[in-house]
C-alpha cells in the first residue's frame, strides 16, 4: 500500500492541473438537471404515480431541446408493461406454529414480504419450513444446499450473500457472485418449487440495515408483466430479521441455533428441516399499467448502425414512510445524479464534433424495484444487441470533490477497461476495483441486465482518495451516506453540494466515450467470463 500511495504522490499534482473540458457552463448544466429532478414537485420520481409523469416528460423535454432524436423510432418513450402490487398480511399476522406453541411475527419490524403473483389473494397454510443455508446450487463451484431434501411446497429459510463473504477460498471469496444475491435467492426458490422464501437479515453480509430493507418492502412492489402473472415463482418472498430468526430457532427446539448457522457456510452442509409451519394470507391491490424508458438518440455519422448506449435511473421510492418528518423520498444522488450526469454528457456530445456511433441515452425505470426498465430493454431491444457496443452506466455520483481515484465496478472482465485506464493514467489518476465486493455492486444496477445479453459495461463509482482531505475523509462520507440517507427521505440535493469531482469524473466518461464512439472496435469480455460466450453467438 505504501509504494501506491508514494506513485500517488507524483501523480496529485497532474490530475489537480489537468485540463477539463467540463467547466462553469457543465457544471451550471449539471445542478440545474440533479436539482430539478431532486425537488419535492417530482414527487419522489416512483413510476406508476404522477411523480413519473413529471420525472418522463421533463427527461423527454430536455431531450429534445438538446436537439436530440427520439429514440424509439418517431417516440423518446419506450413502454415498459409493469404491473404494480401493493399487498399486505392479513391481520397483520405471519404464524409459526410448532409442538411448543406459535408466535406471530410482526410485519415490518419483524418480517417483510409479499407475493409476485397476480393473484387479489394468496394464502399460504401450514407450509413447513427448511433451513437451507445460503439457497444455492452452483455445480461451478460445487455447491449445492438442496442435495438430499425435496423442498416442493415448503418455505426455505436462507441466509444473505454467498460461503465467499466468510471464507476467501470459497466461491470467488469477498467478491460477492450472483449467487449471493436476493434476487438469485428468490429465482432459486421457484425453480425448485418451494413454497416461498425468507431471506434471514444481517447487517454485514447485506451490506445495508434493517431499515433499507423496510422501506424498500413498505409500500407497492412493480414486476414485469408476464403471459402467466408471475405464477411460477413463489408464493411468499421476504426477509426475515436476526431478532425474528432466533425467536424461530427457539420456538422449533434448535438449541445451538449459531452452530447450524455456522456449519451452513462450510461445504458439505445438509439442510434442516425445521419442525414448524407457517401460514399467511397475502391480499394484493393489483394495478397493471406501462412504465416509461426515456430514449434519446445522438445519430452517428459513418458507422451510425452501431450504438453506445448511455444509461441512468429516473426512478425512485416515491412519497412512503416519513423518516424524521419527511416523506418525500428525492433521490438525489440515488439517481437525480446519475441520470443529471447523462444528460450533460448528452448535451456535451450534441454540442460537439459529430461521431462515427451513434449514441443511445437511455433513463430507465424500474431499477428500484429490481432493474426492471434496463430488463425489458435488453429483452426488448430497440436496436441490435449485436451492434451494440457498450452500456456506460450511471447510478449515484457522490457530491464528495475531487478524488485521486474512481472506482470501476466489476473491473477486469472485459477490454473496455483499457479505455478508462488509458484516460485515467492521462489525467494523473487510477482506476481501482471496489474495496468491499461483498456488497454485490456488480448486480445491483442497470448495467448488469445489459451484460447479461452480452454487452459490455462501464459502470464507475465515485473514488474515496480525496484530493483535499485524503481517504479516510472520503470513505467517511461514502458511510455516512449509506447509514443516513441511502434509500431514505435525507436523500437530498444542496446547492452546497462539491460537484468539482463529478465533472472531473464526467470528463474521463466522455473522453473515454468519444474513444469508444470512434473507433470500429468492439471490446471483448475477457477468456472466462459467463458473457463471453452470449457476446460470441451474437456475431
Amino acid at each position: 500500500m505504501k509504494s501506491k500511495f508514494l506513485i500517488l504522490s507524483f501523480l496529485i499534482p497532474c490530475f489537480v492541473n489537468a485540463q477539463s473540458d467540463f467547466g462553469p457552463k457543465e457544471e451550471a448544466d449539471y445542478r440545474n438537471f440533479a436539482s430539478t429532478l431532486a425537488s419535492d414537485s417530482f414527487m419522489g420520481r416512483k413510476p406508476f404515480t404522477k411523480g413519473e409523469d413529471i420525472t418522463t416528460n421533463y427527461i423527454r423535454d430536455e431531450f429534445q431541446s438538446m436537439g436530440l432524436k427520439p429514440g424509439n423510432h418517431d417516440s423518446y418513450f419506450q413502454n415498459v408493461p409493469m404491473v404494480e402490487i401493493k399487498g399486505r398480511f392479513k391481520d397483520d399476522k405471519v404464524t409459526l406454529t410448532g409442538k411448543n406453541g406459535s408466535i406471530d411475527l410482526e410485519p415490518m419490524t419483524e418480517v417483510v414480504g409479499g407475493t409476485r403473483r397476480v393473484v387479489a389473494e394468496q394464502k399460504i397454510e401450514n407450509a413447513p419450513l427448511v433451513f437451507v443455508g445460503f439457497g444455492i446450487d452452483a455445480p461451478e463451484y460445487h455447491w449445492n444446499d438442496f442435495a438430499g431434501i425435496d423442498v416442493k411446497g415448503k418455505i426455505l429459510i436462507v441466509m444473505v450473500n454467498d460461503p465467499g463473504f466468510y471464507n476467501p477460498k470459497l466461491f470467488r471469496g469477498k467478491n460477492m457472485t450472483y449467487y449471493g444475491r436476493w434476487t438469485y435467492k428468490f429465482e432459486e426458490a421457484a425453480r425448485k418449487g418451494a413454497a416461498g422464501v425468507l431471506i434471514i437479515h444481517d447487517t454485514k453480509p447485506a451490506s445495508y440495515g434493517w431499515g433499507v430493507v423496510k422501506s424498500s418492502w413498505g409500500s407497492s412492489k412493480l414486476f414485469l408483466q408476464t403471459a402467466n402473472g408471475n405464477m411460477n415463482f413463489c408464493a411468499l418472498e421476504g426477509w426475515i430479521s436476526g431478532d425474528a430468526t432466533s425467536k424461530l430457532f427457539e420456538l422449533a427446539g434448535i438449541k445451538n441455533a449459531s452452530a447450524l448457522i455456522e456449519r451452513a457456510k462450510h461445504p458439505g452442509f445438509k439442510a434442516v428441516s425445521i419442525p414448524l409451519k407457517l401460514s399467511a394470507t397475502i391480499i394484493n391491490q393489483i394495478k397493471k399499467s406501462n412504465s416509461k424508458n426515456v430514449v434519446g438518440l445522438l445519430p452517428g455519422t459513418s458507422r451510425k448502425n452501431e450504438y453506445l448506449i448511455f444509461s441512468a435511473h429516473w426512478d425512485h421510492f416515491g412519497v412512503g414512510e416519513p423518516i424524521n418528518g419527511d416523506s418525500i423520498y428525492n433521490g438525489a444522488a440515488d439517481n437525480a445524479s446519475g441520470v443529471a450526469g447523462m444528460m450533460t454528457l448528452a448535451k456535451k456530445f450534441k454540442e460537439g464534433k459529430p461521431n462515427e456511433r451513434s449514441i443511445l441515452f437511455i433513463a430507465l425505470t424500474g431499477e428500484e424495484a429490481g432493474l426492471l426498465g434496463s430488463e425489458y430493454y435488453a429483452t426488448h431491444p430497440i436496436y441490435p444487441l449485436k451492434k451494440t457496443v457498450a452500456d456506460i452506466n450511471f447510478d449515484v455520483l457522490q457530491p464528495f470533490g475531487k478524488m485521486k481515484d474512481i472506482f470501476l465496478i466489476g473491473k477486469g472482465q472485459s477490454a473496455i477497461d483499457n479505455y478508462l485506464e488509458a484516460e485515467a493514467k492521462k489525467e494523473g489518476r487510477i482506476v481501482r476495483s471496489v474495496p468491499d465486493p461483498s456488497n454485490g455492486w456488480y448486480y445491483r444496477s442497470d448495467h448488469f441486465n445489459f451484460a447479461k445479453v452480452g454487452i459490455p459495461t462501464l459502470y464507475t463509482g465515485t473514488g474515496v482518495e480525496s484530493v483535499e482531505h485524503g481517504e479516510v475523509w472520503g470513505k467517511a462520507q461514502e458511510a455516512d451516506y449509506n447509514t443516513n440517507r441511502y434509500h431514505k427521505p435525507q436523500d437530498n440535493y444542496y446547492p452546497s453540494w462539491d460537484v468539482s469531482g463529478t465533472m472531473a469524473d464526467l470528463n474521463l466518461i466522455y473522453e473515454t466515450a468519444r474513444k469508444l464512439a470512434n473507433t470500429n472496435d468492439f471490446p471483448k469480455w475477457d477468456e472466462g467470463t459467463m458473457y463471453k460466450k452470449i457476446r460470441d453467438a451474437q456475431k
